[in-house]
């Protein structure tokens, strides 16, 4: 198969994905090796109101601007006590344009917390979708992870809402756990691995 082009600007994202697809043998470059810079245009690709289509969306924009086989995706966690927020709209949900990476994460999980300080039901899921295009075919696989929304931060690994997010199946927070540990049980394992399933099976 030839290389994949993974269409994030996300590091903590890109370091997961390389080992994912280096487990399955497939070769992988990130926006950068493509010679890609970010555009403003990248900000209004995530408008749609599912993750597998915001995903789909992202897929086709960076195929269209390399002409290689993209793959995409968008993720969130899901709080049923919220509604079902923040959703799709995770990383963006404190509205703070003007931060980025640590800081834009801290900004999130004290709106999270504040949100739920009256809240009996913790529970929380990851949901992430995942999407392929090339010139030929478009896939979409979706992958879920559950656990419940802690107070108290653990770990410093992860990134995003993992060090609140204690994993049912683990134990512990994404942000206690290793690399690999998480990517056994991870949404984002889950549905990159159903994709590279489908991926090795023409």
């Amino acid at each position: 198969m030839r290389e994949i082009l993974l269409a994030t600007r996300s590091e903590g994202k890109l370091r997961e994905l390389r080992a994912l697809f280096g487990q399955a043998g497939i070769s992988v470059s990130d926006l950068r090796d493509a010679g890609i810079p970010e555009s403003p245009i990248e900000d209004s690709l995530e408008v749609h109101p599912t993750f597998e289509k915001n995903a789909l969306a992202k897929a086709r924009y960076f195929h269209e601007q390399s002409g290689r086989a993209t793959v995409a995706d968008d993720s969130g966690l899901v709080v049923p006590a919220l509604d079902g927020r923040p959703g799709v709209l995770s990383k963006r949900w404190s509205g703070r344009t003007d931060l980025s990476g640590q800081d834009l994460d801290d900004e999130n999980n004290r709106l999270l917390l504040l949100r739920l300080k009256n809240a009996q039901d913790r529970r929380g899921h990851y949901v992430c979708a995942v999407a392929y295009v090339d010139d030929a075919r478009e896939l979409v696989c979706r992958g879920e992870t559950h656990g419940r929304i802690i107070d108290t931060p653990r770990g410093s690994g992860g990134f995003g809402y993992d060090p609140y997010f204690l994993s049912t199946e683990l134990g512990r927070t994404f942000g206690e756990v290793s690399a690999e540990e998480k990517a056994r049980v991870s949404h984002r394992a889950r549905a990159f691995g159903a994709l590279v399933e489908r991926l090795a099976a023409v």
